[in-house]
């Protein structure tokens, strides 16, 4: 079975408007919200052994502070395609993993990382695939499990979510 974590990058400032997109860094709350997140992977047994993250300053620092609360140093790689990828690259991305790493986790960016989700699920609670269709929050974490034992197989609709988790429900709000 394969295990495929998708994060939303944790929330980005918006201080500097002239600042380039790929450069804004996270705000307060994200600098807050990526360790939390971190944490919560760890404590549901989703540490990734393979992580893809967009080379974006936002998803570079939110992985840089879940990256400490994990038990174990996963295998990083910072690709700049990742960088508003459009679902159909992003799969292409996952279909490419060498055999051997069975959890990975893409850090990227919305509408992008939402629409991937959207088109994996084909299956799992629908309270949670509702609350993702509503909406995706920065710092939101989706995890999909599918059958397939090769990121090769992988395909729309053949993955099932057994997971969608906001920093606001860790917080408590």
């Amino acid at each position: 079975m394969l295990t495929l974590s998708l994060l939303r990058h944790a929330k980005s400032s918006w201080k500097n408007p002239t600042l380039p997109d790929r450069e804004r860094p996270l705000s307060t709350r994200g600098m807050s919200d990526a360790p939390v997140m971190g944490r919560a992977m760890t404590e549901r047994g989703l540490d990734p052994e393979l992580v893809l993250c967009s080379s974006a300053r936002r998803t570079v620092d939110t992985l840089d502070l879940l990256l400490p609360e994990l038990k174990v140093k996963p295998e990083v790689t910072y690709k700049d395609a990742l960088y508003h990828a459009s679902p159909e690259d992003m799969l292409d991305m996952l279909r490419a993993i060498p055999p051997g790493a069975s959890r990975v986790l893409v850090v990227g960016h919305n509408p992008e990382i939402e629409a991937l989700a959207g088109d994996l699920i084909g299956s799992g609670p629908k309270h949670m695939r509702d609350r993702l269709k509503e909406k995706y929050p920065t710092g939101a974490l989706a995890v999909l499990n599918f059958a397939a034992g090769l990121w090769s197989s992988v395909d729309v609709n053949s993955g099932s979510l057994s997971l969608f988790l906001t920093p606001k429900e860790l917080r408590g709000g």
